[in-house]
């Protein structure tokens, strides 16, 4: 099974999934790993690995050490192009339809390529909508492109319906690391019942009742990361699973 058949199998028996953002750029590897151990434990769905910046030369090794102690799909998030492993289930492959940058709607795209095709992992086609979050989030400073304005889930909807209508798997409209607020429960309902691909939510998503409003709003995955940064119980982990998994 394709690790994106298994995300659809996800939203088919659990109404949503819950997505756990390691950022190798915040956590050494080691509390990574326990983190990554304390997400299997607490009925996590899978885990996204990635940075907007990436300070270490240790993302491979990073990879590797989190899959060689879980059993969760390990999908990369990337940033740019040195955040590709061999020892990952697979990569979105983002295009940044948001934007208007060539390098983030293509020529990374066209870069990676070759090296994903060579390493054998499975490239997930992702429109990639970054939502103003009320500050300048690290993928918006990095990316050099405007986000698309919170009040207007019109945007929001042409730019899914040309990530569906180019033939992408996956829809994810991200406020950010650190957002002051998140992508708001209109913005997430217009573009559900606009599109029909699955979609992925995330940044500035604190505490569970936040979570549970993104999936009734209409999001097939919630996605948290700086909520669990400072460390996480496994308790406050399930509470996130359990209030994303009772759509």
């Amino acid at each position: 099974m394709t690790i994106y058949q298994n995300l659809l199998d996800i939203i088919q028996r659990r109404g949503a999934g819950f997505l756990v953002l390691l950022d190798p750029d915040r956590l050494q590897a080691d509390r990574l790993t326990g983190l990554a151990q304390r997400c299997a434990e607490s009925d996590a769905d899978a885990l996204l690995v990635g940075s907007s910046l990436m300070l270490s030369s240790r993302f491979d090794e990073t990879i590797r050490q989190i899959k060689e102690n879980v059993s969760l799909p390990v999908i990369i998030f990337p940033g740019n192009l040195a955040q590709i492993s061999p020892h990952a289930d697979a990569i979105l492959y983002l295009s940044l339809i948001s934007g208007r940058s060539p390098q983030h709607l293509i020529e990374q795209q066209v870069r990676a390529a070759p090296y994903i095709r060579e390493i054998g992992i499975e490239p997930i086609a992702t429109g990639y909508i970054l939502v103003d979050s009320g500050r300048l989030t690290s993928v918006q400073f990095m990316s050099s492109t405007f986000p698309v304005p919170h009040d207007k889930p019109d945007i929001a909807q042409a730019h899914a319906l040309a990530a569906e209508y180019l033939g992408m798997k996956l829809i994810f409209m991200d406020a950010g690391s650190g957002a002051q607020r998140t992508v708001s429960d209109e913005m997430i309902r217009a573009v559900d019942e606009y599109v029909s691909l699955p979609l992925v939510v995330g940044g500035g998503i604190r505490e569970p009742r936040t979570a549970r409003e993104k999936v009734a709003a209409g999001a097939d995955f919630v996605v948290i990361g700086n909520a669990f940064e400072k460390g996480a119980d496994t308790g406050r982990l399930k509470e996130f699973a359990d209030a994303i998994h009772d759509r």
